[in-house]
């Protein structure tokens, strides 16, 4: 994987700079598995590495820790890096620092690559740069009897003094010794102008000031260079260039994606996933029907059934059986030890499957949920369950996956967080040294739109304060340049807030994982996007805040109503709704902030239905509609379905389209769609995938008018459903 930044690449320095100008272009932090197609595009072939902190642990006297850069030959090479070098290093170390010994190194070194390191913590390198010439040859035949071939001598040119120091004693060797050496260079900017930018972002990192005297400094070379510019560099030593070419040769390979790997459901004695998928469906859903306040016919129960069945058969051919087991089994046993779990939110609750086995306790047939939102046979992707757990016993639930699956083989996922507009100029100007009244004044003069935050030039762009501040002070001009320069870089790490990966293997088997201390699960170096291409399946495990104080207020009420039930309370009590009208909602999940309350005052809900359409509106764009909403629910606004043949999905809504599964629905009925057509049509609709949402239209249309469905159209793929 290429972290672009403070990384260091062997000069393969065409094809870097190419992929180097792609992170700049589209705002990537870094390119992985999914990067291969274009790769291949582009005929290019990254090389892959890990820098190792090196303990020398064999040579009396020395107890500092120094760098080496391996590389992989191989594919399996590469695995087997990751799995063992990667698990000495951040997994099984006492100290949890990336430090590897001689007879770790000596043990694994098969198929590796070793370069030397440089001179500023170089293993060869730094002891060269002080001219310790016995200690540059003990280390080298040290790393000789290992490596052989496979080791070649480092030699960079960044215009530092110590270089200077250390080139002449580590040729000498590398002749002496008939060690190859590799022209190599530490790339930790794109060019030589974005130098200084660069030392204030180090500044940011480490919480130190430009004048600090501790800070580290680099020099204005260590920037990416092209393949010119490095055999310039180096034209007094081709070999060295040459070199970096077999390099590349030898380490060319392409890692693969994984097909969705899930661990076997544990416990099956002669029996198959599918097949006790079935059976605990078919005994859940007789169980729902005992539960239920609801009359069900028998003629109701087999549409039910029917239903059922259809999604049994999607979910064991797509081969998510395993997947529903695992869910269903973590959600028994939260159950089964009282604590409480949310009801389901999101595509997972349109599965009668998951209502029958209790995963979710909403009855998608009753509120018109689709299963095909979840699961879509026309478009394989995986299934993604949204589950909430009280918030004070989350991790009772995790512990338990831990233990049931292993604890190596389950890990969170890395997020990496950026620096946004405001907190870039904040953080440079904090660095620069500058007063904080005034970068707080220059912070403030971005405008705050949530729904589309502007960049830092959109802002000079648009704000006439912030151009004239620019003009007027020079320091405020270098503030605003730098921080435009580190605008969207990657300024942390942290984990997901819900998600968790669970492999049938030890994960370190398929991504690379790192932990920060001892007590921390270990999480993936790969983010959400790019685990689910190496095969890992994302379970998410939302702490809700709200579902501990409901699980406490149904204890209070028990000790007066013991028989009392939150699942079976009534969802047309009079009382209730005359409260929400008042807007008498403070601590009412997603009903109490001052404009949802005004909306309520307005809308004076008096069925569920009601609630349900609010809070879906109440967001960025479709707000537009809650006054059309209003309006027509109290008859002050024609209603208008578009069509006729809509009237029977819009009119639960009023003619508004506020639901996935209304799109879904209209295109069902309007054009004759399969629902799992639909729904990518509803996914291009939803992404704004301009060439997909012209493919759908022409599908839309074509299958409108073998129905006899007049349509009106535009040229436009924005301008409604309809066109």
């Amino acid at each position: 994987m290429f972290i672009i930044g403070a990384a260091k690449f062997v000069v393969f320095t065409a094809i870097i700079a190419r992929l180097f100008s792609l992170q700049i272009t589209e705002n990537k932090k870094y390119l992985t598995l999914s990067d291969k197609n274009r790769l291949r595009e582009w005929r290019l072939a990254p090389i892959r590495g890990e820098f190792l902190d090196y303990f020398e642990n064999v040579i009396a006297g020395n107890l500092k820790v120094y760098q080496l850069h391996v590389i992989p030959e191989e594919v399996e090479d590469f695995k087997y890096l990751m799995v063992r070098l990667k698990e000495i290093l951040n997994l099984n170390n006492s100290e949890f620092k990336k430090i590897v010994s001689y007879n770790n190194l000596k043990k694994y070194h098969d198929g590796l690559i070793l370069l030397t390191g440089g001179v500023e913590k170089g293993f060869i390198g730094y002891p060269a740069s002080i001219a310790n010439s016995k200690l540059v040859y003990t280390r080298l035949k040290l790393l000789q009897e290992i490596f052989d071939d496979n080791l070649y001598v480092e030699i960079q040119r960044h215009g530092m003094s110590t270089e200077d120091v250390s080139e002449a004693l580590l040729l000498n060797a590398a002749k002496d010794l008939n060690l190859p050496i590799v022209a190599t260079n530490d790339c930790y900017f794109q060019s030589p102008d974005k130098y200084y930018s660069h030392q204030i972002l180090t500044c940011i990192d480490k919480g130190l000031t430009i004048s600090s005297p501790n800070r580290r400094v680099l020099t204005r070379e260590h920037y990416l260079k092209n393949t010119d510019q490095m055999t310039e560099l180096f034209k007094d030593l081709p070999e060295a260039i040459e070199n970096t070419i077999i390099i590349a040769k030898r380490s060319s390979f392409l890692v693969k994606g994984h097909k969705p790997i899930l661990p076997r459901f544990p416990d099956l004695d002669n029996i198959t996933e599918n097949d006790y998928l079935i059976k605990i469906s078919l005994e859940g859903l007789e169980k729902r029907f005992q539960m239920s306040l609801e009359n069900f016919s028998s003629d109701k129960k087999s549409t039910y059934n029917e239903r059922l069945k259809n999604e049994l058969d999607i979910i064991n051919n797509m081969g998510f059986s395993g997947y529903f087991l695992i869910v269903y089994d973590f959600i028994k046993w939260s159950k089964d030890n009282n604590i409480p779990v949310g009801p389901g939110r999101g595509s997972g609750a349109g599965s009668i499957v998951a209502w029958a086995l209790q995963i979710t306790d909403l009855d998608p047939m009753k509120w018109g949920l689709l299963f095909e939102r979840f699961l879509n046979p026309e478009r394989v992707s995986m299934p993604d369950f949204d589950i909430d757990f009280c918030q004070d016993r989350r991790g009772e639930v995790i512990d338990y996956v831990r233990n049931r699956y292993g604890h190596d083989r389950v890990a969170q996922i890395i997020t990496f967080g950026s620096l946004q507009a405001k907190a870039a100029i904040r953080d440079v100007g904090r660095v620069m040294e500058m007063s904080y009244g005034h970068v707080d004044k220059i912070a403030k003069l971005i405008p705050l739109i949530p729904a589309n935050p502007l960049t830092i030039q959109e802002a000079i762009n648009s704000e006439e304060l912030l151009r004239k501040e620019m003009s007027d002070n020079d320091q405020v001009k270098n503030l605003l340049l730098t921080a435009i320069d580190l605008e969207g870089l990657n300024r942390h790490v942290s984990t997901h807030a819900a998600g968790l990966v669970i492999g049938d293997r030890p994960l370190n088997e398929l991504v690379p994982l790192y932990k920060l201390n001892d007590e921390e699960m270990p999480a993936t170096q790969f983010n959400m996007k790019f685990v689910e291409k190496a095969g890992l399946v994302k379970f998410d495990f939302l702490g809700l805040k709200t579902l501990t104080i409901l699980s406490k207020a149904e204890s209070l009420i028990k000790k007066k109503q013991e028989k009392f039930n939150l699942s079976n309370i009534l969802l047309n009590d009079v009382k209730t709704y005359e409260m929400l009208s008042t807007g008498d909602t403070i601590g009412v999940f997603q009903l109490e902030s001052a404009g949802m309350r005004d909306v309520l005052i307005g809308l004076k809900p008096d069925r569920f239905e009601d609630i349900i359409a609010v809070v879906s509106l109440y967001r960025p764009g479709p707000m537009e509609n809650i006054p059309t909403y209003i309006n027509r629910k109290h008859g002050n606004e024609n209603i208008d379905y578009m069509h006729v043949d809509l009237e029977e999905v819009l009119k639960e809504t009023y003619g508004i389209f506020i639901y996935q599964e209304q799109v879904l629905r209209a295109a069902q009925v309007l054009a004759n769609f399969s629902l799992g057509s639909a729904d990518i049509l509803r996914r291009a609709m939803g992404k704004k995938d301009q060439d997909e949402m012209f493919q759908q239209k022409n599908a839309f249309l074509e299958g409108a008018k073998h129905k006899g469905c007049l349509l009106y159209t535009s040229p436009s793929p924005r301008d409604g459903l309809l066109s």
